[in-house]
């Protein structure tokens, strides 16, 4: 694999600078391998670094692999980058401070995941997406992709909002609640699970449906296979029913009555460089603190 990496692609969390001098480093040890780092703009002006740069969404069209240095939010962004376009350029997560879920490589980990990937010995993740479009008068005027989630969620002042759910032909229900999530099993572990919803693996081919804080306590998160297309329909009464759709907690805007947003599995996933000798388990143990004691023993 190393004939074939000639570019790396660098992000940087925005504002990150205590990232400033392992940036540095990561450009010369590159270098030093006949490979060409090419930063993200504003990745770049943490060190005043030479050479070409490209913008977060030409980053990886121009790359053989993209680093992220940052947190989960950071490589979210360039999840969706990556995927609009149209390449399966793999993203290895470099986290700074605690372990995240998806950045799941510690800064000391870096170059030894980095050998691996230049000698073709490494591991990787294909994770599904959610590609979501958005209709009003039946005409289409959005278009996304997410690796997490489809959010559903009323304004501050709002009431309980009611959403009408369908899963391909039929009629799932009518959600009365403070939101609903729409999450793959890689989600399963963002806000989903806040809200209650179950942790799925995320080589399971899935797709999650989580009420937030439903009305009727008998309305439960549903598991549902992964080829499905779930259909969202906002059921606005007064003004006073806001309802907004985010995706992955990156973008998002308010709904209309008559709305509609189809949400299925992308055509396109992510392929994510995995962190060495670390498995999926170890990680929901590390993060979620299972099987740690509290108090006094």
């Amino acid at each position: 694999m190393s004939g074939e990496m000639t570019r790396v692609g660098i992000v940087a969390k925005r504002g990150l600078r205590a990232a400033g001098d392992h940036l540095g480093h990561l450009a010369s040890w590159l270098r030093d391998r006949g490979i060409e780092p090419i930063f993200e703009t504003d990745t770049g002006s943490l060190i005043d670094a030479r050479g070409e740069t490209r913008s977060r969404d030409d980053l990886p069209r121009d790359v053989d692999l993209v680093v992220v240095m940052g947190g989960d939010g950071t490589l979210l962004s360039m999840a969706t980058r990556t995927a609009l376009a149209g390449r399966d350029t793999p993203i290895l997560g470099v986290n700074f401070g605690s372990l995240g879920f998806l950045t799941e490589t510690r800064i000391d980990e870096l170059y030894t995941v980095l050998e691996s990937v230049l000698k073709g010995e490494a591991s990787y993740d294909d994770r599904a997406m959610l590609a979501a479009d958005a209709y009003r008068a039946r005409e289409h005027f959005d278009s996304r992709i997410v690796l997490n989630d489809v959010v559903f969620t009323k304004a501050a002042l709002s009431r309980i909002i009611e959403l009408s759910v369908s899963v391909g032909d039929g009629l799932v229900t009518k959600v009365k609640a403070d939101g609903l999530i729409v999450a793959t099993a890689t989600g399963s572990t963002a806000y989903n699970l806040a809200a209650g919803g179950p942790i799925v693996h995320p080589r399971a081919d899935a797709i999650i449906l989580t009420p937030i804080a439903p009305h009727t306590l008998t309305n439960r998160p549903i598991v549902i296979p992964g080829n499905e297309v779930i259909e969202i329909r906002p059921q606005v009464v007064t003004g006073l029913d806001d309802i907004y759709v985010t995706y992955d907690g990156q973008f998002g805007y308010p709904l209309q009555q008559d709305d509609v947003v189809r949400v299925r599995r992308s055509e396109r996933m992510l392929r994510l460089v995995k962190a060495p000798a670390r498995s999926y388990f170890e990680v929901l143990r590390e993060k979620l603190k299972w099987g740690e004691r509290g108090g006094r023993e």
